[in-house]
């Protein structure tokens, strides 16, 4: 099996069906320039800690909320730390659990899940403020009037970033709209924008993104460029375009991915792919709720997690990729996670970090040259610099490109 996945995985590009130029794509726009100034002959080692990009995953509310066993509590956020750099709130934050009963507020699984994330230096997102698909609006909001509809809307939206003001990076602000928007159908089109303004008054740095389903297979892509325009058009503060990738089976269009990527970057805002699962809901195994695989289709599944990853990597709008879930003892597609029930690991769990931790990780040593310079390209994130005996931790950003750290006596 092992001989079998490593030939799989390492099959040529044109074979993996990924695209010519993807690894100089990755190189352009992942990679900037570490230099180190020491005396000449210095050995120099530069160690990656962490990336800019976020390689993350949902958190799921049995992990924040103490409902989880022990021993899986500790596998869960052992695991979680080992392949995980950002997270997004998986439930807990989604109007219906925290308040499915009007005024009974919840907000011990929100305070427990930003407590840990903020121990570990884990960026959070807030999924989500306000969900319109109507199935997913409580009742007793249906009831209200339209006046205290949109007082309690206001409240919602206000009190929620208040209270988290400068906690969450960032927010999902109306979920799913062009597949259902009761709010709007109730109150106008004018609705999403007033939901941002309100979100604004608690906290005016809140980043609030759209967040939506069947854009990247392109079945919905034209709908949501053309709610993203109609939404920048009325002015609607949008920090971020979210796009949802678990809408394909048990492989994906490449060209396709890189279409839907490509026509969302035309916006000049930052994409996340904020809920992945390989395979995906239009798979056997979500549809049928097949929950073992062959070992050719764990590897199979593997290369095509692998491909998903590198084009979104590699594509210059994109800034993180976020699992829906990475154990299959809380995972809404069992049969996509890197862990099975019994924490035994998947071939795409190692494949993952071996594309994470490996092929895209920088770790290099040598010896500063007759000018005192040792020079490498290194993908942007955290470092520790080590000359000497004396280290120091630097982060080369993508803004900046290029970093110089001198330990140059």
């Amino acid at each position: 099996m092992a001989v079998f996945l490593t030939a799989l995985l390492n099959w040529p590009l044109s074979v993996q069906a990924q695209y010519p130029g993807i690894a100089d794509d990755i190189n352009r726009h992942r990679k900037g320039v570490l230099k180190v100034r020491a005396n000449p002959g210095d050995m120099v080692t530069v160690e990656q800690l962490r990336h800019d990009f976020w390689f993350g995953c949902a958190l799921s509310n049995g992990f924040g909320g103490g409902t989880m066993k022990e021993e899986d509590h500790k596998q869960y956020e052992e695991k979680f730390l080992q392949n995980f750099n950002s997270a997004v709130t998986e439930n807990a934050v989604k109007w219906p659990s925290m308040e499915p009963r009007r005024s009974e507020v919840n907000y011990k699984v929100v305070d427990q899940l930003l407590q840990w994330t903020e121990k570990h230096q884990i960026p959070l997102r807030a999924h989500n403020l306000f969900w319109g698909i109507p199935r997913f609006v409580q009742d007793w909001v249906k009831e209200l009037d339209d006046q205290s509809l949109l007082q309690t809307l206001e409240n919602r939206a206000e009190t929620v970033t208040r209270r988290y003001k400068g906690r969450f990076a960032e927010y999902d602000l109306n979920n799913e709209m062009i597949h259902g928007n009761y709010y709007e159908d109730r109150l106008g089109p004018d609705i999403t924008r007033l939901m941002a303004q309100w979100a604004h008054q608690g906290d005016p740095e809140a980043k609030l993104y759209l967040n939506d389903y069947d854009i990247l297979t392109g079945n919905k892509l034209a709908e949501y460029l053309s709610q993203i325009r109609k939404l920048l058009a009325q002015g609607a503060p949008i920090a971020g375009i979210g796009v949802q990738g678990h809408l394909h089976s048990d492989t994906f269009d490449r060209n396709q991915l890189k279409n839907a990527l490509d026509s969302l970057g035309l916006f000049g805002l930052p994409v996340r792919i904020t809920e992945f699962n390989m395979p995906g809901q239009r798979s056997k195994y979500h549809i049928e709720k097949i929950t073992e695989m062959s070992p050719e289709e764990e590897a199979l599944r593997a290369r095509e997690m692998v491909d998903y990853y590198k084009i979104c990597f590699a594509h210059p709008a994109v800034e993180g990729i976020l699992m829906w879930g990475f154990w299959a003892g809380a995972n809404w597609i069992p049969s996509s996670s890197l862990y099975k029930r019994d924490w035994s690991p998947t071939p795409a769990a190692q494949a993952y970090q071996d594309l994470i931790y490996k092929e895209w990780w920088t770790k290099e040593s040598g010896t500063a040259g007759s000018e005192g310079l040792f020079s490498v390209p290194a993908f942007y994130g955290k470092y520790k610099v080590t000359v000497g005996g004396l280290s120091k931790e630097i982060h080369l950003t993508k803004g900046k490109g290029q970093i110089v750290v001198d330990f140059k006596k």
